[in-house]
């Protein structure tokens, strides 16, 4: 598809070429061009011919179409290909949306370049000749892994470039330039809409080799406390150096986070498990206590949910990325318990019945219990609930009660109807054969409503 695509666009590039204008590669696909990263949309900016004159060029490829309202952006219907005009904007307001855009075909490649964020996504490359524009050192940064801002004024008028700027740290491992997080600390994030503040979190976090970088640079631009102000809250929580030598909740959260990033691409939710990475330890906020020169935490996964619940109804509306962090975040500390205390089937069956994932659950658990000591326990503990597991799914296979088998046993469906069917859910769990749990059940039902 991105030949396909490569290939349309030098089409493109030549027919304006032919009416007198230039074709360039801009952005992050230059970018990532130039680390070798693999690139599935092509977005290049056409300068020296009028917007009528182009959408005519583009109408000559096929079907086009206009992206946002006076953007001079389009594409063509097919291809992953956005054709833009040199834009210049002017800050109208405290948002993220709020500017007005205007076009110029002749504003040149310089200031065209400089309305971008950084030096490393302002480079340009010929289309047809592949001359690369750098008009700010890109190139420069891009090798020593820096990310540098390229104007004052015109970066602190979009706060989201805050969150670009931490997301772009953890993804390609830059280190942010001092001016640079200087800047950022002055600017103010509150008018961001949730939704984008999402977008930038989920790049950070499902995109990032080491996703715990993300938050060590809005920690170093203290830009932590408007968004992810539970976040910035584990800061110096202590724990108990016996389990977690790693240091205080952040420390662990971080370690948790890089561990997690290795396992995401399996997991049932991947944002949804980075996210209870992130969050699985809210709790110990409120929890945390000195006990008899020992540090607890008793009932932190419990305690935890109303913090976890917070922040994600701050960020998201997706209701099941929700109730899967919730509800993986209070099982978190079951899976290890189980296998220590080598817990009964019907414990562990119950456990994986409740879990979002019960595959996630286990695989959070070790990597939870990694970052702690007695590394050697966590490969036993993850043996027995991976044979655990097992045993579960092989319950749920068997023949179990229905509804339709109360009804057939003279059971309407009454006010204790939903309670049987549950009753009957716990027979299975428990491993009892249908014919046994549907006359334990049809005994449970006449004796709740006697």
């Amino acid at each position: 598809m991105t030949e396909r695509n490569l290939a349309k666009t030098e089409e493109i590039a030549k027919a304006i070429q032919a009416a007198g204008g230039r074709t360039y590669y801009i952005g992050g696909f230059v970018r990532d061009r130039i680390l070798g990263m693999p690139t599935k949309d092509v977005d290049i900016e056409a300068h020296g011919i009028e917007a009528d004159k182009l959408r005519d060029i583009l109408s000559g490829f096929g079907e086009v179409n206009t992206i946002g309202k006076n953007f001079g952006i389009y594409s063509i219907r097919g291809y992953n290909i956005d054709i833009a005009l040199p834009r210049q904007e002017k800050n109208t307001g405290r948002g993220h949306r709020d500017f007005e855009v205007y076009t110029d075909p002749f504003l040149g490649t310089e200031a065209a370049a400089r309305r971008r964020d950084f030096t490393v996504n302002a480079m340009m490359e010929d289309v047809l000749t592949g001359e690369v524009i750098d008009h700010f050192g890109g190139m420069q940064d891009l090798k020593d892994g820096v990310l540098r801002h390229i104007d004052d004024e015109s970066f602190v008028e979009d706060p989201l470039r805050v969150l670009r700027g931490a997301q772009f740290a953890a993804r390609f491992g830059f280190t942010v330039a001092p001016e640079t997080v200087e800047l950022c600390r002055s600017i103010d994030l509150s008018a961001l809409p949730p939704e984008r503040v999402e977008t930038e979190l989920q790049k950070g976090l499902c995109k990032s080799r080491q996703p715990s970088m993300f938050f060590m640079v809005l920690r170093d631009m203290d830009q932590l406390e408007t968004w992810f102000s539970e976040v910035g809250q584990l800061i110096g929580i202590r724990q108990d150096p016996v389990f977690h030598p790693e240091g205080d909740v952040w420390e662990h959260t971080m370690t948790v986070l890089d561990k997690a990033a290795e396992y995401q691409d399996k997991a049932a939710n991947p944002f949804g498990f980075m996210l209870l990475a992130l969050t699985h330890d809210f709790g110990k906020i409120v929890t945390t206590r000195e006990i008899r020169g020992r540090i607890h935490a008793y009932g932190h996964e419990y305690e935890g949910q109303v913090l976890i619940d917070t922040f994600m109804h701050r960020l998201t509306g997706n209701r099941e990325l929700i109730k899967y962090v919730l509800n993986m975040a209070a099982l978190h500390m079951k899976p290890n318990m189980s296998a220590y205390g080598k817990a009964r089937i019907k414990s562990t069956n119950k456990m994986f019945d409740e879990a979002a994932s019960p595959e996630d659950l286990i695989a959070f658990s070790a990597i939870d219990k990694s970052s702690e000591a007695f590394e050697g326990e966590g490969e036993s503990n993850l043996q027995f609930l991976k044979k655990r597991l097992e045993v579960y799914k092989e319950y749920m296979a068997r023949p179990y009660v229905k509804g339709r088998d109360l009804i057939d046993a003279g059971i309407t469906p009454d006010e204790g109807f939903k309670e049987a069917l549950e009753y009957a859910h716990k027979l299975r769990l428990a491993g009892v054969d249908k014919e046994n749990a549907l006359k334990q059940t049809v005994a449970f039902h006449r004796k709740i409503n006697e």
